[in-house]
């Protein structure tokens, strides 16, 4: 079974796709970059306030399911400049428990949407 998860404290999607799909048990979080999701504004003066901007919009995705950062298995983090990675990981990591901490991959990319500079998808499981 299919169930589409919406809240209004993430941003409203820009293309034709979901905020997040639960399926059975497991939660597929579309990718979310630096959206206000009050003002629709990208919040990217620094690395660190993007990064920051992006993993507020995935916690709320996940408590509208329902779910926390304890519940993700997997991340996948998109980002315009490897560069960038050691800010990116400790604003990323300061979200999680590093013990229970999900699998993951960063892959530096060319372009994102909106000419962000990072982007991350995760799954979830109940």
């Amino acid at each position: 079974m299919k169930k589409i998860i919406f809240t209004e404290d993430a941003p409203a999607p820009i293309g034709p796709y979901n905020q997040a799909v639960l399926s059975n048990d497991t939660l597929y979080i579309s990718g979310q970059i630096a959206l206000d999701p009050k003002t629709g504004e990208l919040i990217n003066e620094t690395i660190v306030a993007e990064t920051k901007q992006v993993m507020e919009n995935l916690k709320a995705v996940l408590e509208a399911a329902g779910m926390t950062f304890e519940n993700v298995v997997k991340a996948t983090i998109f980002i315009t400049d490897m560069n960038d990675f050691t800010s990116i990981n400790s604003v990323y990591g300061s979200y999680l428990n590093e013990k229970t901490a999900p699998a993951r991959e960063t892959v530096q990319v060319s372009c994102l949407p909106k000419n962000v500079n990072i982007e991350i998808s995760m799954i979830a499981i109940q």
